[in-house]
């Protein structure tokens, strides 16, 4: 471990790589601490915390590093460019035009980041914009000077946060090491810990809220969440290649066995993070609609419907987990393009034919193991919501059977343990993966650099005819 350590520092690419991902960081967390003109701080973080905190808008804080629940400029976080992806993803199964350019290769690639990165501002200022009306109706205590001025002064500042957001990621993916989106709410979510630890201290020993033996029981509970967590994002299923024996000159090449690694969850944390991003639009709609008129309350009843914790969105919560794993997967993992490579290279899967039955076949194997998948993602979802405020389903209409879960469910997962714990199953799985991918990223470096440092004290040369 001291000594990839040492090689970091020892080669030059990589240390500049790693110092600008810090420094990109460094800069995230500065504009995490900026309020947006206008605005007061202290009286919106208050009730944010009283109405706000315990939601979908708590888990959006703490991907944003805070900077919701103290409305900075880097308020709207990541997630406007992660919804525009999901719509321009989504449409490119639909629309023609956009299918082509996935098609194209490098250009198509950067036409759609360039779709999406407008999208992405009209995503900004759309959400910027319903935040501002939102906060004019509440009142003087929030809004120092409401009026046009300040709903486009919010919406400019919220819209440029997002947009300044989106381009810290692109550069920490391009120059830096990991993933830049994946990043940034890593960082988010880290940054809070300090404040995770010093709030089970204060519950501990200070209003004695909960017993040392609680404390104890929810630290071992995490560590087991850390090693199922590990034990899934670690866990693959092989599938055996074997390759045929070639002559290749006076060489006999191939005739050997390996496997295929094909991860349970390919898609990482992306699916949550996309479903929690498609779940805040009933929530900014609401923003925009007051309850006085006919519509605003239809639109209230149906943002209600879907609060968080409430069944309807429990259950959406999940079937979107399912929906981006399998989604997800099929983007990143093109079963006829490693079909035609393991043909090219002479290999087979013992008992199947090449090509497409091959094809159908990884497809196959695939499609169940990402079933496994996203249970396991949507299990690890739903355990903060669970501890806090429990499953919910007695509060389904009668003939769902809402009567018959609270007479038959136990009450603690019907209403929760009240048990607001910051080291929860969701901020886990992130800072688990995000961390275990971006060592991977940084030991496939390594390794790289070990091989060019090897080849350089004696280049391995063909042979010369004389």
């Amino acid at each position: 471990m001291m000594e990839s350590l040492k090689s970091i520092t020892e080669i030059p690419d990589l240390r500049r790589r790693m110092l600008f991902t810090l420094a990109m960081l460094a800069v995230y967390r500065l504009g995490a601490v900026i309020p947006t003109p206008g605005i007061n701080a202290e009286a919106f973080e208050q009730m944010f915390n009283q109405s706000l905190g315990g939601g979908l808008f708590g888990l959006l804080a703490m991907f944003s590093g805070g900077s919701l629940k103290r409305m900075t400029v880097f308020a709207l976080g990541i997630m406007p460019y992660i919804t525009a992806s999901i719509i321009l993803q989504l449409l490119g199964v639909v629309w023609p035009t956009l299918e082509k350019l996935k098609k194209e290769g490098e250009l198509g690639r950067k036409k759609i980041t360039e779709y999406t990165r407008w999208l992405t501002v009209l995503l900004s200022a759309f959400q910027g914009f319903g935040i501002a009306l939102a906060l004019q109706r509440q009142g003087s205590q929030l809004v120092t000077n409401p009026g046009p001025g300040f709903v486009l002064a919010t919406v400019l500042t919220l819209t440029t946060g997002a947009v300044f957001i989106m381009w810290l990621g692109e550069q920490i993916t391009a120059r830096g090491i990991g993933n830049g989106m994946s990043l940034l709410i890593f960082a988010g979510i880290v940054a809070g810990l300090p404040r995770g630890v010093a709030d089970l201290y204060e519950k501990v020993f200070v209003t004695r809220v909960w017993s040392p033996l609680t404390l104890l029981l929810l630290l071992v509970f995490m560590v087991a969440i850390v090693a199922f967590i590990v034990l899934v994002e670690r866990g693959e299923r092989r599938v055996p290649i074997q390759y045929a024996k070639r002559i290749v000159g006076r060489k006999v090449m191939g005739g050997v066995s390996t496997h295929l690694p094909l991860k349970v969850n390919s898609g990482g944390v992306m699916p949550i993070i996309f479903a929690v991003s498609l779940l805040t639009f009933p929530q900014t709609i609401g923003l925009f609609m007051a309850k006085s008129s006919v519509v605003g309350t239809l639109i209230q009843k149906f943002v209600t419907l879907f609060a968080w914790g409430e069944p309807l969105y429990t259950i959406s919560y999940v079937l979107l987990i399912m929906f981006f794993a399998h989604f997800y997967l099929s983007i990143v993992y093109n079963p006829d393009e490693v079909a035609d490579n393991v043909r090219k290279q002479g290999g087979f899967i013992p008992g199947i034919r090449p090509g497409k039955r091959t094809a159908d076949h990884l497809d196959d194997v695939l499609t169940k193991i990402t079933w496994v998948g996203g249970l396991y993602l949507a299990l690890v979802a739903l355990i903060p919501e669970i501890m806090l405020a429990g499953l919910r389903v007695n509060h389904l209409p009668v003939w769902l059977g809402g009567a018959w879960f609270d007479a038959n469910f136990p009450a603690w997962l019907l209403h929760g343990l009240n048990v607001n714990f910051y080291f929860g199953g969701t901020s886990l799985l992130i800072v688990v993966g995000v961390a275990m991918d971006t060592v991977q990223q940084v030991e496939a470096q390594l390794i790289m650099r070990h091989y060019e440092g090897f080849l350089k004290k004696g280049r391995v040369r063909g042979r010369r005819a004389y």
